[in-house]
């Protein structure tokens, strides 16, 4: 029993060394900037960008093969931010700052079809089949992808309500004389 564990631990540790080598050698190189940009995205993967999930969209960011403006649930701060981030000017005149949303339920009109439910990025709404469902809040991220996919329009977007949490006081306007 003894053999049989001591061969197997010295292959345990030859395989070991043999995967460190490997992974020093054969490591690809990543660029920097991308994780940066993909830290920034909202993270929803929702798909609105063109791209499969935040990752890709950060990469053609990186790349300059992506408009700065790619990113509908991110707005107009997230296109500034990451124009200021890649050091390019951009044209936001075209994009509209709607400021946070989030998707909410007409109950009346909902009739538990679950298309919301599929598309949802990240698993906000609740509810089951021929059931009225609903949104968490702390989850949505308002991305839209269950508005466009309502057959009833039962889901609309609202902008994020003002209450303790997420109120903050507004910035003084200064006075340009």
């Amino acid at each position: 029993m003894l053999i049989a564990v001591g061969s197997l631990a010295v292959m345990g540790l030859a395989l070991g060394g043999v995967l460190g080598v490997a992974a020093r050698y054969l490591a690809v190189e990543e660029n920097p900037i991308e994780a940066e940009l993909q830290a920034m995205l909202p993270g929803s993967q929702c798909g609105q960008c063109g791209f499969v999930g935040c990752a890709q969209a950060a990469a053609a960011l990186a790349k300059h093969e992506a408009p700065v403006t790619l990113c509908p649930p991110g707005g107009k701060a997230l296109a500034e931010a990451l124009a200021a981030k890649l050091g390019i000017k951009a044209d936001l005149s075209g994009v509209a700052d709607t400021g946070p949303q989030l998707a909410t339920v007409a109950e009346e009109i909902c009739t538990g079809c679950c298309r919301c439910l599929k598309v949802c990025p990240t698993d906000a709404i609740i509810g089951a089949a021929k059931q009225i469902h609903n949104v968490i809040r702390e989850a949505c991220t308002g991305c839209g992808a269950c508005v466009e996919r309502c057959p009833t329009e039962a889901m609309t977007m609202v902008p994020v309500p003002i209450t303790l949490q997420h109120w903050v006081w507004p910035k003084p306007v200064v006075a340009v004389a």
